[in-house]
C-alpha cells in the first residue's frame, strides 16, 4: 500500500521554526525538512539527537596513529635499519622525536579521509545518486517540510500548519 505525505512549503525560516514547534507539541512526527541554508536550532526543534561523528573521528585518529607507529617501527627499525645522519636505528624510542611529524600527519590523514567516507555512508550520499529533493525551490528560497500521514489525520495537520504560516500544502502519494 502506498503511503501519503504532506509537502508543506514555508517562505521564512522563523515561520518554519514556529510550525515545527507547534507540530512537535501535538506529537506529530516530521519526516524531513529541506532548507536552502542551515537554520540555527532546527535540529534541536526537530528532536534530532547529537551526532557521534566526533567519537568516530577520534577513533579513526587512533587507528592512524597506531598504523604510523607500526609502519615506522617495521620499516625503519626491524626490516631495513639505516644509519641516517649518524643516528643509529636500534630502537623506536631513540628515534621517536624524528617520527613525531609523521605520526601527526598519519593521524590527521586517517581521521579526515575515514570521516569523509563515514559521513557519506551515514547520510546516504553516494556517487551518481539521484536527488531526493521534493521541490526544487527548497534550494533557492523556500523551506519544505515533509510529514508522512494517513487518511484520518490529513485535515488536522493541514489546518495546523496553515494556521502556523504555511504558504502551500501538497498531498503526495509515496511509492
Amino acid at each position: 500500500m502506498a503511503s501519503k505525505a504532506l509537502h508543506i512549503v514555508f517562505t521564512d525560516d522563523d515561520i518554519l521554526m514556529e510550525a515545527v514547534k507547534a507540530l512537535r507539541e501535538k506529537k506529530i512526527k516530521i519526516n524531513e525538512v529541506f532548507c536552502p541554508f542551515p537554520v540555527h536550532g532546527l535540529d534541536k526543534a526537530l528532536g534530532i539527537p547529537h551526532t557521534r561523528l566526533a567519537i568516530t573521528s577520534f577513533l579513526y585518529g587512533i587507528v592512524g596513529l597506531s598504523v604510523s607507529i607500526w609502519l615506522m617501527n617495521f620499516i625503519m627499525i626491524e626490516d631495513w635499519p639505516q644509519n641516517i645522519g649518524g643516528k643509529p636505528s636500534f630502537s623506536f624510542i631513540e628515534n621517536m622525536p624524528s617520527f613525531v611529524p609523521i605520526m601527526f600527519e598519519m593521524t590527521v590523514f586517517f581521521a579526515a579521509h575515514l570521516m569523509v567516507i563515514t559521513f557519506y555512508m551515514r547520510s546516504r550520499l553516494w556517487p551518481f545518486k539521484e536527488a531526493e529533493n521534493p521541490d526544487v525551490r527548497s534550494t533557492d528560497d523556500k523551506f519544505v517540510m515533509e510529514i508522512i500521514v494517513n487518511d484520518d489525520n490529513i485535515q488536522d495537520i493541514a489546518e495546523l500548519v496553515h494556521e502556523n504560516g504555511a504558504s502551500e500544502i501538497k498531498l503526495i502519494e509515496n511509492k
